[in-house]
């Protein structure tokens, strides 16, 4: 067992209670940002005509992006990975039925069948030395033409580094800058489609939120998607 594993594995009963104490310094919970990514990524999908029927939830944790993805994607196959035995059992418990299941990721070998693979604040957990490998597996995964939405927290957003200061599991997380998760991805052989900045105004200032939409390239939201194809 990995110090990965070890970690997660202690905090799949109060993930998102942990997580939600530290997001409380923006004035929302866990459930607004996972929605908001899904229902982001959503949109950005239908404007190019991408319709996946089936996706892989890499780093899923105890599964809080699951409803979020069946509501915004009208997926026939749902599957999430983590390195943590216990989140696993902990989303199985949930969420998991004809259409969603949920695998150690040791267990589960890429098959080259998935339209969709989404990952939120995942990378930042994962031992620079073994996030080709990671990455690797996420390409096997993906059919040719694919989509991966990688999602991670934005190292030059101040408000960002205070969250991830305040939760218990991010302390010692090592950030990636948007310039080198890009160097990280095109290395890995994905194709860049955009890259977008979400999450600037907290909700003491949501009356300013509108303004967000204009604001998606300029690298101030607290978190940044790197949408990306696997190469026809």
């Amino acid at each position: 067992m990995t110090p990965t594993d070890e970690l997660f594995n202690q905090y799949a009963g109060n993930y998102d209670a942990v997580l939600g104490s530290a997001l409380s310094a923006t004035g929302e919970d866990v459930s607004f940002y996972a929605q908001n990514r899904v229902a982001f990524l959503a949109g950005l999908l239908r404007r190019m005509n991408e319709t996946p029927v089936s996706a892989l939830d890499f780093g899923c944790g105890v599964g809080t992006a699951t409803d979020y993805l069946l509501q915004c994607f009208d997926l026939k196959r749902l599957a999430g990975v983590d390195v943590s035995e216990d989140s696993i059992q902990s989303a199985s418990l949930q969420f998991a039925n004809d259409r969603v299941s949920f695998f150690e990721i040791r267990n589960y070998l890429p098959d080259a069948s998935f339209d969709l693979v989404y990952c939120n604040g995942v990378f930042h957990h994962i031992p620079v030395a073994q996030r080709a490998e990671s990455l690797r597996y996420i390409y096997e995964s993906l059919r040719p033409g694919g989509i991966f939405a990688l999602w991670e927290n934005n190292p030059w957003n101040p408000g960002t580094r205070y969250v991830m200061d305040r939760c218990e599991f991010d302390r010692d997380a090592n950030t990636l800058s948007p310039p080198a998760a890009k160097r990280m991805v095109r290395q890995a052989g994905f194709e860049s489609i955009r890259t977008d900045f979400l999450f600037i105004f907290p909700h003491a200032l949501r009356g300013l939120r509108w303004i967000e939409a204009l604001l998606t390239r300029l690298p101030i939201g607290g978190q940044y998607q790197l949408l990306l194809r696997k190469p026809s």
